[in-house]
């Protein structure tokens, strides 16, 4: 049981989409603020480096999950 309550907080833990939202969000601060375009530029990259991160760690959290679900079901 409290492994189940470990992978739904890790899979619950940010919103869908947030890391994708922040990409968006400094894609359109450096078209507003050439300025500073390169650092919103450098922002946005990593917004999708951190969003495909998550799901790749969100990806291996369920595996494991099915996986344990597996082991538990094979030792009855």
């Amino acid at each position: 049981m409290a492994e189940e309550k470990h992978h739904h907080h890790l899979f619950h833990h940010k919103k869908d989409g947030e890391e994708e939202s922040s990409g968006v969000h400094e894609k359109h601060q450096a078209k507003k603020d050439p300025e500073n375009a390169h650092g919103h530029k450098v922002k946005e990259e990593v917004a999708a480096v951190a969003a495909l991160g998550a799901a790749g760690f969100a990806f291996h959290e369920r595996h494991e999950k099915k996986d344990a679900k597996k082991h538990a079901a094979d030792q009855y």
